[in-house]
């Protein structure tokens, strides 16, 4: 059984849901789990005058997302009573997927469970699936967690 669940949050609704099924098998293995969220920065132009400014606050902005999904994280695992760590890693520039298997062979992961947010077509095309690249890539076993599609998002001919 799964005694070393890894999970990647972002914030996202799919990332939520991801949680939450980490949790449960956890609470059924009795295992541990480690929330990560990979803070990425992005390539920026920007005026040698003002930049140092905007990338300052694009930074803040960013590291107080990865603090307060963190903590939701904390408190589901306090609240389900489930053995639980919470990290943040700086990408520097590393792609998400290299990131996390990194840290998967670190953790020693039983497990990784992800969420997805199920694009397919032109969207998947142009934003790529980390959830995609990280199954092709990873050596342990990976639950993908699709999130909900509101009704909004499915086309009207189906």
């Amino acid at each position: 059984m799964y005694k070393r669940i890894l999970v990647a949050i972002d914030g996202s609704q799919a990332a939520k849901l991801a949680l939450d099924e980490a949790l449960k098998i956890a609470q059924a293995a009795q295992a541990t789990v480690t929330a990560v969220f990979v803070a990425e920065h992005a390539a920026q132009m920007v005026d040698v005058g003002t930049g140092l400014v905007e990338e300052q606050a694009t930074g803040t902005a960013a590291a107080a997302a990865a603090m307060a999904t963190l903590e939701d994280a904390r408190a589901l695992f306090e609240q389900r009573n489930v053995r639980g760590l919470t990290r943040t890693i700086d990408a520097y520039g590393e792609d998400i997927v290299t990131v996390l298997c990194h840290v998967a062979e670190e953790c020693e992961a039983d497990l990784i469970v992800m969420g997805t947010h199920g694009r397919h077509g032109i969207g998947r095309m142009l934003l790529g699936s980390v959830a995609e690249a990280f199954v092709r890539r990873a050596g342990m076993p990976v639950l993908l967690v699709r999130r909900e599609r509101d009704m909004d998002e499915i086309p009207s001919y189906l």
